[in-house]
């Protein structure tokens, strides 16, 4: 990216975090059972920081579940077995079981979960190194979507925060507007 076009995006257009917290700090308006939380595979708790760097973010965020094993995944989100074997840690299936087992153990309306390869190792050719899955659960059900990040692990750890952010302001705004 060059500096015109990072200077551009510093000027115009404001972070996700920042954006879900204009909406959701306590103001007087927000529902008050609008809380939010993540689980993490591949971000290792990148979203959860992002989401807590800005003041106000304990009156919309629960917290977040770290499950990078897959035994993490299924005993603290409630993986099933089955998607594990079948499916895989990186999967749409997947990415779906963790971001409703956050919603339902940290009490929230809304969840965002990663999961992904972001390498240099664990790819193969039918998951190749980028492959990220993303899944945001509200009480409406669970929407997932595939990505493909190029470059190395920071920077597809980055992309896929961004964009878990960014469904994560979809489905605020969808649910305050809603």
């Amino acid at each position: 990216m060059d500096d015109q076009r990072t200077d551009a995006l510093a000027a115009n257009e404001t972070p996700a975090e920042r954006r879900i917290n204009a909406i959701l700090a306590t103001n007087g308006e927000r529902p008050a059972t609008l809380m939010l939380a993540t689980a993490e595979s591949c971000t290792g708790g990148g979203v959860a920081a992002r989401l807590t760097a800005v003041a106000g973010a304990s009156d919309y965020f629960q917290g977040g579940i770290v499950a990078y094993s897959n035994e993490a995944k299924a005993k603290l989100l409630g993986v099933s077995r089955e998607t594990l074997a079948t499916r895989g840690a990186v999967s749409a299936e997947c990415a779906r079981e963790m971001a409703e087992g956050a919603r339902h153990a940290l009490d929230a309306a809304i969840a965002v979960s990663t999961t992904g390869i972001a390498g240099p190792g664990g790819a193969t050719a039918r998951k190749p190194v980028g492959l990220v899955y993303i899944a945001v659960a509200t009480p409406e059900g669970v929407q997932a979507e595939e990505f493909h990040f190029p470059g190395g692990r920071a920077v597809i750890t980055d992309a896929a925060a961004e964009a878990a952010l960014l469904m994560l302001l979809r489905a605020v705004e969808g649910y305050v507007n809603g």
